[in-house]
């Protein structure tokens, strides 16, 4: 079976809470992305659609993690990826994230 698979994520937005953090070597930080789609209904209502979007990135290459700051607004690509831990409690918990491969705050 020959068949090309794809994991990209593009996303431009507003940049909610913000966590930066050293990591061995280098400098992670975790933040969300606030992202809007807008649609009509077919009645002719306008409904604004807002997504979250929980993103990881490491300092370096096309990152730079200097500008990041709540209310910045974002231009990032990078690919998806999902995420298992237990919590204190005992439960399996599971969520997917964007793993940013470039990040340019554009203000």
């Amino acid at each position: 079976m020959n068949t090309q698979y794809i994991n990209r994520v593009e996303l431009q937005g507003r940049v909610g809470t913000v966590r930066i953090s050293p990591v061995h070597d280098t400098i992670v930080a975790n933040f969300s992305v606030m992202t809007e789609h807008m649609y009509q209904t077919s009645d002719g209502n306008k409904v604004v659609e807002t997504t979250w979007t929980c993103v990881a990135a490491f300092e370096g290459g096309e990152v730079n993690l200097q500008s990041l700051t709540r209310g910045a607004i974002v231009h990032l690509t990078g690919r998806l990826r999902t995420n298992r831990y237990t919590d204190a409690s005992g439960a399996e918990k599971v969520f997917t994230e964007v793993l940013a491969s470039s990040l340019k705050v554009l203000g």
